[in-house]
């Protein structure tokens, strides 16, 4: 017979401890402000598992020498907690199917404590999770089915079977039922726009990019994702998208489409604190805070040098007669909160340091909040070339992928962004949780 000294059981206590009791439909019990528990989440018993994974890691070996790198390194023992400046976009699509329940899972195991969904609607008028109505030829398996015939330009071929149009192929959630729209699977977005063959059409992943984790691919409704990040205590950001369909669509109209996002959410129970809606389209925006400011109150106004360069000029971060609404109008308008392009809010100055661009004081000193986009979302930052767009401007200050860390560090210390969106939000959760964010 063997004997256990109490120190023998009290590890073993420990480790059962350690081990038991996490649910991925749990709910958080912690508050990343203090990292104490909340009166509401000490109720809870159950909890997702957060992990920063090794990507963080990576990044902070990568760093140049610095403070900052010494500072996040003395971070590597830490607990990971959930943070609301961990922004999920799309859930964590540098490696899963953007808007899969397999994607929207990793997000929420990486700390984030925002949830984001960008809101269609299907030939039905069901809502459902895509960032775009025309982007199911990208982002699902469709032209791999029966229901490629339904697409609004369906694949063609010529006798010998050869692709002929891959250029033009578009497929929209509009062209099919929600029955329909859940048989199909997601995949990482990409095509091949030259392509003869369909499988070379799907088969264009970025060589930066993994299809390891695309073999499930569920396509979630809007319905599954308020349930999913409600029931993880998590806050909503859904993001109505203008379609591209003529609208009214079926007697359904622009306004129909913005009220409905807005009462699906009510008709769930959740919070307008915790509600956080957001829009390219500014009137879409005003319609919300206009017609319900009190739950709509955060609603926010997606930003970037596209839809919001002022008529015959040439968006200037640093050139206010180049917007088109100066973030005084847009607080006026009563609009609180703005998401924009992360490049926007910096610039490089003769030293080559990044700072806050003159766009970013602005908004500041206008009281807006303000949330930056998208992280995590380009080629190793080596050549910004690759980068596609989310370091316009940076070149010099940011040559390599520990860079980014910088970046983070700019925009929450010194532009003061309230949270960040990352195609991969374990970086961002480490940063938070190392600065106490």
């Amino acid at each position: 017979m063997k004997y256990y000294t109490p120190l023998v059981f009290l590890i073993s206590s420990l480790m059962l401890t350690a081990c038991g009791g996490n649910s991925d439909s749990g709910k958080s019990v912690t508050n990343n402000t203090n990292n104490k528990q909340s009166s509401h989440d000490s109720q809870t018993t159950n909890s997702p598992v957060i992990t920063y994974g090794v990507r963080p890691f990576y990044l902070i070996d990568d760093m140049d020498e610095s403070p900052l790198k010494e500072e996040l390194k003395r971070c590597k023992g830490q607990i990971p907690k959930r943070t609301a400046f961990s922004i999920s976009h799309r859930g964590a699509p540098l490696q899963f199917p953007e808007h899969t329940m397999d994607s929207y899972k990793a997000g929420l195991r990486m700390g984030a404590g925002v949830m984001e969904c960008d809101v269609t609607f299907t030939k039905d008028k069901k809502l459902v999770c895509r960032h775009a109505q025309n982007d199911l030829h990208r982002t699902t398996n469709i032209l791999k089915t029966k229901l490629a015939n339904k697409c609004h330009t369906p694949p063609l071929f010529n006798t010998r079977g050869e692709l002929i149009n891959a250029k033009n192929i578009e497929c929209r959630t509009s062209d099919i039922t929600l029955a329909e729209f859940k048989t199909l699977k997601g995949k990482m977005d990409a095509r091949n726009t030259k392509a003869k063959s369909i499988d070379d059409y799907m088969n264009a992943t970025a060589n930066w990019r993994t299809d390891l984790y695309s073999q499930n691919g569920q396509l979630v409704t809007l319905d599954e994702h308020i349930r999913f990040t409600k029931n993880n205590s998590l806050r909503h950001i859904p993001e109505l998208k203008l379609p591209v369909e003529t609208l009214p669509f079926n007697g359904y109209s622009l306004n129909d489409f913005r009220l409905e996002l807005l009462n699906t959410y009510k008709n769930y129970g959740v919070k307008s604190k915790n509600f956080y809606p957001q829009s390219l389209d500014y009137e879409t925006v005003k319609f919300w805070v206009n017609n319900d400011p009190v739950f709509a109150k955060n609603a926010f106004y997606i930003i970037h040098n596209k839809n919001e360069v002022a008529t015959g000029q040439t968006f200037d971060k640093n050139n206010p007669a180049t917007w088109k609404h100066h973030p005084q109008k847009i607080r006026a308008d009563g609009i609180n909160v703005v998401a924009i392009v992360g490049y926007l809010l910096v610039s490089i100055d003769n030293n080559g340091k990044m700072v806050p661009s003159e766009y970013a004081k602005q908004a500041k000193k206008a009281g807006l909040k303000i949330i930056a986009y998208t992280l995590e979302r380009s080629a190793p930052l080596a050549n910004l070339a690759n980068s596609r767009g989310y370091y316009k401007g940076l070149k010099g200050a940011i040559n390599n992928d520990g860079d980014v860390m910088n970046y983070i560090d700019v925009l929450a210390q010194e532009v003061g962004v309230i949270g960040i969106a990352s195609d991969w939000p374990a970086t961002v959760t480490y940063y938070a949780n190392c600065k106490g964010l």
